[in-house]
């Protein structure tokens, strides 16, 4: 099921002049100024339409706009075209402030795959940054779009880009009192939307596999709640395992080797982990409390979950080595979902207090809690590749409170440039998972 591509780099090229600050893209501020760069048109030769040509274009421009880091040169505003393998006249780019140029061309090769080559060029420093060629079949030209964003990106801001990712999630539709749950995938920007599972069976909380061949995920088969896997490779669906009483809340290990979840036994909710090569199954909390949400720390040898062992729901961390503990979270309210950061720095959580809803980040000690967005109601934080950006969902109430409507949403870890992904008419998202980027 998931596309493949290939593409190579040809050629990646840096060259600094003597006494210049090499162009450079703050992420981490606030309030940055953006980096306006200019995307020309893709020039094409003999087989490679104009469509395709102007939607990679179109793909490139909306991904980096959507980062808030970047400002796009109106194509009305641009001084000159400058063919491929032509040096732009800087003079003539200075007097409209870009900063930024990117060349690119599009030919088809006699096995039938698509090539794109592209250049980006720091205007100010007159000089030529990135060089790379892609190739991919035809069905994968928007992908090969995606992945000329994240070069640009990664070229200029020094982090991982993750254009070229997914986002699975549960897409609802009907009326309120009686909602069709679905798992449904898409591209990170919403192209693409595509049902996972069928309208009879109500499945909750997807995650991704580290290698992105299988998603693992709640589902009510027989009125019976059960962990089951999902293969993108061949659409198999398979039981996990029988463990006894409820199990919820799944999640992969970095190497994809555990699986973390909650079981409830005798009354008590306790989070285990699940060997699927030994086939194995160990218990790591224990007590009279509710244990949930568990995520993995990057390298796999601690989890964070929320737990109510303190009175009210708050978040732990534990070593998987020796089995210790910590409660982290003391703010005011209560805290749940948390979600470990790719990089290892944050844990997003949501957080409840004063019948109001929040998305946060904080460090892994508890400390540096910051809140990125609030609402009447919002969950599931998720992070992208990189680390900079979450999605997560916001359900509204309508005017006459007799519909919600859920929308995922991005923001980046400053709380700035938070936006709706948008989705099919019809559909609201809840539970989304953003995946690692594409293989």
């Amino acid at each position: 099921m998931l596309k493949k591509i290939l593409y190579g780099i040809i050629v990646s090229c840096l060259l600094v002049l003597p006494g210049r600050a090499e162009l450079k893209v703050d992420i981490v501020a606030g309030n940055v100024s953006p980096v306006s760069i200019a995307i020309q048109k893709v020039e094409t030769e003999t087989g490679v339409s104009k469509s395709d040509a102007e939607m990679v274009r179109n793909v490139v421009e909306n991904d980096l706009k959507s980062t808030g880091l970047f400002r796009i040169v109106s194509r009305n505003a641009f001084p000159e075209f400058v063919k491929f393998n032509d040096m732009p006249d800087f003079n003539l780019w200075h007097a409209i402030k870009a900063q930024v140029l990117v060349q690119s061309k599009m030919t088809k090769q006699k096995n039938g795959m698509y090539k794109l080559e592209f250049y980006v060029w720091d205007l100010n420093g007159k000089e030529q940054i990135e060089a790379q060629s892609l190739a991919a079949s035809k069905k994968s030209i928007r992908r090969m779009a995606h992945l000329m964003a994240d070069a640009i990106y990664e070229r200029l801001t020094g982090e991982v880009g993750y254009f070229d990712t997914q986002i699975v999630f549960i897409a609802e539709t009907g009326d309120v009192a009686n909602r069709v749950k679905r798992m449904a995938i898409m591209d990170q920007d919403g192209y693409g939307m595509r049902y996972l599972s069928d309208k009879k069976t109500f499945v909750m909380s997807p995650r991704f596999s580290p290698n992105m061949r299988t998603i693992i995920f709640l589902s009510y088969r027989d009125d019976k709640p059960m962990i089951w896997t999902l293969d993108l490779d061949s659409g198999a669906q398979r039981k996990l395992g029988e463990f006894g009483g409820m199990n919820f809340a799944p999640r992969f290990s970095p190497d994809g080797v555990r699986i973390a979840m909650s079981l409830v036994r005798d009354g008590d909710t306790h989070i285990f982990e699940y060997n699927t090569e030994t086939k194995e199954l160990r218990q790591l909390t224990f007590g009279h409390s509710l244990n949930t949400s568990p995520s993995y720390s990057p390298d796999g040898t601690q989890i964070a979950f929320n737990s109510d062992k303190s009175g009210s729901q708050q978040i732990h961390v534990m070593d998987l080595t020796t089995g210790i503990e910590e409660r982290i979270t003391f703010g005011a309210g209560r805290y749940a979902t948390p979600a470990w950061s790719p990089d290892g720095q944050f844990i997003a959580f949501t957080k409840i207090a004063d019948d109001t809803f929040y998305i946060g980040i904080m460090g892994p000690d508890g400390k540096r809690e910051k809140i990125l967005a609030g609402g009447w109601y919002m969950e599931a934080p998720s992070w992208a590749p990189g680390s900079r950006r979450l999605v997560y969902y916001e359900t509204e109430k309508s005017d006459d409170g007799m519909d919600r409507m859920s929308h995922l949403r991005s923001v980046d870890i400053t709380g700035q440039n938070l936006y709706d992904i948008e989705l099919p008419d019809g559909v609201n998202g809840v539970e989304p998972t953003w995946s690692p980027k594409l293989q």
